[in-house]
């Protein structure tokens, strides 16, 4: 599918996985029974099963800067063990060939940025060759923020058993150890129009990256925003986040920044449309999708 432009970059998607991941209601602790009603009245067809499972994608976003070829997250990964997660564990999924259907191989990659380093945005920093986890991009340095580093390795090294240690272990730490990791400050700037901005909550040091060329804008958010649920309670944090508080104030600053700007937001569980712009709607907020 052809990507979107942003100035003279071009923007395009490459997918993973969609399904229903979860019921809304456990994900989104805090969501009554009145909140889930207005969700369903709000949100477009497609985004809420019947039973009330939240439906995820998990996608990477390609960005062409006619410099650089820019990979934004890397979703789950093939052949990762997740314990306690059957439907992440093992994968075996057609990514690599959609990202060739984008005419790009592994080795024309020239940086990944991670928004985090949960183990669903980090999965295909690494491939398994040989009983080995080694580069899946292998010309490219991993943009890393040094404060969520910092977190996970802290985590890494105390030996406590998590999901997000085993992604540390299986697709960060290959990256430290062949040299490909570049740590850098929250505010780092990659190149004209390509820069990070804090956005914490959801982890320690989560951050977001912003698109900038001609008169056009764009965000890509990482897991600020799960689901439109969120654009209808901005509220709402998950079971996934660190500190729920600091998410809840982070992401409702980022909507209401962004909100009837024109901006595009790039999502990272939306979805398809995963790429839109966000308008106000009564006490909430609308998503008008564009790719």
């Amino acid at each position: 599918m052809p990507g979107i432009r942003i100035g003279d970059f071009e923007l395009s998607r490459v997918q993973e996985l969609d399904f229903p991941m979860a019921y809304a209601q456990t994900f989104f602790p805090e969501m009554s029974d009145e909140m889930l009603a207005e969700v369903r009245r709000k949100i477009p067809p497609g985004h809420l099963t019947d039973d009330g499972k939240v439906i995820f994608s998990f996608h990477s976003y390609v960005v062409r800067t006619g410099r650089y070829n820019i990979l934004v997250d890397t979703c789950c990964g093939n052949d990762k063990q997740r314990p306690g997660r059957d439907d992440f564990s093992g994968l075996n999924t057609g990514y690599l060939d959609t990202l060739a259907a984008e005419g790009l191989k592994p080795e024309d990659i020239d940086y990944v940025m991670c928004t985090h380093l949960h183990w669903d945005h980090v999965g295909w920093n690494t491939r398994l060759v040989d009983g080995a986890w080694v580069p899946t991009f292998p010309n490219a340095q991993v943009v890393m923020a040094k404060r969520e580093y910092d977190f996970w390795n802290e985590a890494y090294a105390s030996g406590t058993a998590s999901i997000h240690r085993n992604g540390f272990e299986d697709s960060v730490m290959p990256i430290v150890r062949a040299e490909k990791a570049l740590l850098v400050a929250d505010d780092f700037e990659l190149d004209t129009g390509i820069w990070l901005e804090p956005c914490h909550g959801h982890s320690a040091g989560h951050v977001v990256v912003n698109l900038a060329s001609g008169d056009d804008r764009a965000v890509v958010t990482g897991d600020v925003i799960h689901h439109l649920s969120q654009l209808v309670f901005p509220t709402l944090s998950t079971m996934a986040d660190t500190d729920t508080e600091l998410a809840r104030a982070n992401r409702t600053a980022l909507i209401e920044k962004h909100a009837g700007t024109g901006n595009l937001v790039c999502t990272g569980h939306f979805k398809a449309p995963s790429v839109g712009r966000i308008e106000a709607d009564g006490a909430g907020f609308r998503w008008d999708g564009v790719y």
